[in-house]
């Protein structure tokens, strides 16, 4: 009788020591999911590598929300398109239309018919956010704000985001105006391929009409700029309902990183997170680069093109990611090309570069031709046709 009493005793013993453990550990490993919210003052928040797109961390980065100013990530990404492919120059100059100057919110004070280059007015929205800026823009490369905002929402599904939709193109408060903190990152991802979006995004002050009676200060609603080293970049965002919010990117030696904050309550929570997360990712990953953007992968041997010989590049530059310390397998490279018509226009998409560590894809890029490539002249596929039969004399 006594062993039986010994051996429950043992056995109640034996359960309570393992329910206790197990409750400690799931206790710890709570404190320590806890601790690791680099946003804890926000809604949502996410962290990303540029080049690969890889996650680092997130919160609640689904969620839909309004964006608030940052919505002029999507409008400056359709701005810089348009630069890119020369059908709008820096150096034009843009009347602005009533509507335009009759913008609230963050502005630059641009009167109907006033006139400035699409540089300055660049400025006026990287720097100081203005709202009438993003408009007088939009209605040159649309005709009007609504057929631009229909590019917005044209270009969301294109890089596959499903929880964004745009209503404007400033970000001032519309029903049915939304996006995450994931897409937000998806967008300004694509808009740091046009790399010299950072000329403007990186200004911490500058003026406007220099010199004359209308001279205008514009200092950078974005302060980590100013103290973040490697900070440059990209477009904060507050109304009421949105709180503050901040779409971020720094850059270390090689290694670019993104990251997003939606929600918080105060503009030193929305720094504070971001410099948390920002820390995080130079701490902990490091990348090796591959590839600049635009730099020669292959070419295209195309018979029925004019310019037979076309280089083929990487639409943006190409890295991969992996923690401080980690063990990385030996890195290949493959490419594929596309099924080809033509004619093709610079930067068209005609196959992929894909980067392997060992046997896992790691990353996969779009290549592009770096020119117009026509369709070849009867009389080139002529000359071609003999030359090619004289071989076999």
């Amino acid at each position: 009788m006594k062993k039986f009493v010994l051996m429950i005793s043992l056995l109640f013993f034996t359960l309570s020591f393992y329910t206790i453990t197990v409750a400690a550990e799931e206790k710890g490993d709570s404190q320590k999911q806890e601790s690791f919210d680099l946003a804890p003052d926000a809604k949502s928040g996410i962290l990303i590598e540029r080049d690969t797109g890889k996650i680092m961390f997130e919160k609640q980065a689904h969620e839909k929300l309004p964006p608030a100013s940052m919505t002029k990530v999507m409008t400056l990404l359709l701005i810089m398109e348009e630069i890119e492919k020369g059908t709008l120059k820096k150096d034009e100059l843009i009347r602005v239309s009533e509507n335009a100057a009759s913008m609230g919110g963050s502005q630059i004070f641009l009167e109907a018919g006033e006139e400035m280059t699409v540089n300055d007015l660049l400025k006026g929205i990287a720097i100081a956010s203005g709202n009438d800026a993003s408009v007088a823009l939009a209605e040159r490369i649309a005709g009007s704000e609504e057929a631009f905002v229909k590019m917005m929402n044209d270009k969301v599904k294109e890089l596959g985001l499903e929880n964004t939709q745009f209503q404007n193109v400033t970000g001032l408060p519309a029903e049915n105006h939304y996006s995450t903190a994931y897409d937000m990152a998806m967008m300004a991802k694509e808009l740091l391929s046009h790399e010299s979006v950072t000329e403007y995004t990186s200004i911490y002050e500058d003026y406007l009409r220099k010199g004359t009676e209308n001279e205008f200060w514009l200092v950078n609603t974005n302060k980590l700029v100013r103290f973040y080293p490697g900070v440059d970049g990209l477009k904060t965002g507050f109304t009421n309902e949105a709180k503050y919010c901040l779409t971020a990117t720094a850059k270390k030696g090689d290694m670019r990183v993104i990251a997003v904050v939606m929600g918080a309550g105060t503009p030193k929570e929305r720094n504070a997170s971001v410099s948390k997360m920002l820390d995080y990712a130079f701490n902990t990953y490091e990348t090796k680069k591959l590839f600049e953007k635009g730099e020669s992968i292959t070419k295209l041997n195309l018979f029925k093109a004019e310019n037979r010989n076309t280089p083929v590049v990487a639409s943006q530059s190409i890295s991969t990611l992996f923690k401080k310390g980690e063990s990385v397998d030996e890195l290949s490279t493959s490419v594929k090309l596309d099924a080809i018509t033509l004619p093709l226009k610079k930067g068209d998409k005609v196959g992929t570069l894909q980067v392997k560590n060992g046997e896992t894809v790691i990353s996969e890029t779009p290549l592009v031709v770096e020119e117009n490539v026509e369709k070849a002249s009867l009389f080139t596929l002529f000359k071609r046709s003999i030359q090619k039969l004289s071989k076999y004399d």
